[in-house]
């Protein structure tokens, strides 16, 4: 404390030090308790369920795509929604969309055509909702379940905010993310890309 008190610029970069690890540890305690929420527990029904993309392999869905795909099959079984609609552009290399190849993963489970949607557009789960809020905006809708990754409720709830829809999180647990380690790693990189996405917008 003395070498604080003779060097004043010590003690500013220690507040200011200290006020940013409080900052990242409400952060992450937020993404944890948003990461614990569903939405579908009280709210019945919402204009479309949006499917937040990730990996495939040559038109298959990743384990973890499945685990969400799954889970938007869930919903709209239950009657959550008339349409599902699968986010995610092309990765180089890729021979077919994510959105794509979700879209045909439905379908094959019984989804009729009509009602499984695919914008294939966005590399980033921002570009990917502002694309689907496009289509909704066309269409009259203004509300959507959001099914990703639990660590992802947070940011994507706010995101569906700041584009003008009522987004309502339901994630799926049963993704290949199943222990212990793989789970701090998405709470912890999400804790720093919310951080992010408020400082910086994108």
């Amino acid at each position: 404390m003395g070498v604080l008190r003779r060097h004043p610029l010590l003690t500013v970069v220690a507040l200011v030090l200290l006020g940013l690890g409080l900052v990242v540890f409400a952060t992450g305690v937020a993404v944890w308790r948003a990461a614990h929420e569903d939405d579908a527990s009280r709210i019945e029904r919402a204009d479309i369920i949006l499917v937040l993309g990730a990996a495939e392999y040559d038109g298959r869905p990743s384990p973890v795509f499945d685990g969400r795909l799954d889970h938007a099959l869930l919903l709209y079984r239950q009657g959550r929604s008339s349409r599902v609609m699968v986010l995610g552009g092309k990765r180089p290399g890729d021979v077919t969309t994510e959105a794509e190849a979700g879209r045909e993963y439905l379908m094959a489970r019984g989804v009729p055509r009509a009602a499984a949607l695919a914008e294939p557009v966005g590399h980033t789960s921002l570009e990917s909702l502002r694309a689907a809020v496009g289509y909704m905006r066309e269409h009259g809708e203004d509300s959507a379940f959001l099914v990703s990754d639990p660590w992802h409720n947070l940011r994507l709830k706010r995101m569906a905010s700041d584009l003008g829809i009522r987004g309502y999180v339901s994630a799926t647990w049963t993704s290949a993310a199943r222990t212990e380690p793989t789970r701090l790693e998405g709470y912890l990189r999400e804790t720093f890309a919310y951080l992010y996405y408020r400082t910086f917008g994108r």
